[in-house]
């Protein structure tokens, strides 16, 4: 029996995590560039032993609908990129559609999102 075998979804995801989350400042960096994208003008950041037992951000963001939300953590999706050609016109800070897939591979995560028009969803 050869000794290469492939890696489980869960341990090739929480390595790809590594690339992008590489210590709780990169979450902080990763969900504070989301509420900009969102359009926030304020921003409550609440952080308990470095990061390491709490990071929680607080925005006043478009939100998401209860459907976007449940994409938004699924690698590879974004709201900001649907054909090659947008790439190189990107203006916001994030669109690769890797940071809330990456946060949530390797951390306990709720996530609480309105549009305004619904009630929220967790």
């Amino acid at each position: 029996m050869g000794t290469i075998k492939e890696l489980s979804t869960l341990l090739t995801n929480q390595i790809a995590a590594g690339e992008v989350i590489e210590r709780p400042s990169s979450v902080v960096k990763e969900l504070l560039e989301n509420a900009i994208d969102a359009g926030s003008t304020r921003i409550e950041i609440e952080i308990e032993e470095s990061g390491r037992r709490k990071i929680r951000i607080q925005d006043n963001g478009i939100g998401m609908t209860k459907e976007d939300a449940r994409m938004s953590i699924k690698r590879h999706t974004t709201s900001k990129l649907y054909s090659p050609e947008q790439l190189f016109r990107i203006r916001t800070l994030g669109f690769r559609g890797e940071a809330l897939a990456s946060i949530t591979a390797v951390s306990k995560v709720t996530l609480t999102t309105s549009t305004g028009e619904d009630s929220g969803v967790e």
